[in-house]
């Protein structure tokens, strides 16, 4: 069954993994990348002290603020995510050497991801929010660690933890807690049920 939506979503993202959940979900929805400086967003706002929480979040609610102008009355989706370990923010890895070096840093500890979305009709922000996922690497070996880059493959690199629960991510983990949506990269349970309650999403 297809959802019936009272105004068309706009995803502000390039995230394959979150327009493919919206997708299978049945939303309709079209896809426009936001061109922020992410970089510098989450610079100023660390030099600030800002909670991994907020950085999260100012970020999903900066992506849906610079699409929204170009959709007047429909509603932009904004999302973010932040994966913080032992007090470190990683952000997305260069190259496969960088994503083995995040990987050994990860080894046999928790790590948090910050999930956040915004919901934005122009440039009103109607609902924001974040959830934090926990997630515990088991204390894997080299050789498992070099099979498992090269099995990967590069599409590894856009995810924030090197890995994807939906390909061979599974196997990194000794312990998973949280929303399954949220640890891909949008919770989407949540953003569902705040579409009814505004009235975009009947189903």
């Amino acid at each position: 069954m297809t959802a019936q939506i009272f105004s068309e979503l706009i995803l502000a993202s390039a995230s394959q993994s979150r327009r493919t959940m919206l997708t299978n979900a049945g939303i309709p929805c079209s896809f426009e990348a936001a061109d922020i400086d992410e970089t510098a967003v989450k610079d100023r706002m660390i030099r600030d002290h800002a909670a991994p929480e907020k950085i999260s979040e100012q970020l999903a609610i900066d992506k849906a603020l610079t699409i929204s102008p170009n959709h007047p009355g429909k509603v932009v989706l904004g999302a973010d995510q932040l994966l913080v370990c032992e007090g470190q923010i990683f952000d997305k890895p260069r190259d496969k050497a960088e994503a083995a070096a995040h990987l050994k840093f990860f080894r046999g500890k928790r790590h948090i991801l910050y999930t956040s979305y915004a919901l934005i009709r122009d440039r009103e922000i109607l609902w924001r929010e974040t959830v934090q996922p926990s997630l515990v690497m088991r204390n894997f070996s080299e050789d498992f660690l070099a099979d498992y880059l090269q099995k990967s493959g590069d599409k590894i690199l856009g995810s924030v933890g090197c890995y994807l629960l939906e390909d061979l991510g599974p196997q990194l983990f000794s312990e998973i807690n949280g929303d399954y949506f949220a640890i891909l990269g949008l919770p989407l349970l949540n953003v569902m049920e705040n579409l009814r309650k505004l009235n975009i999403l009947k189903i």
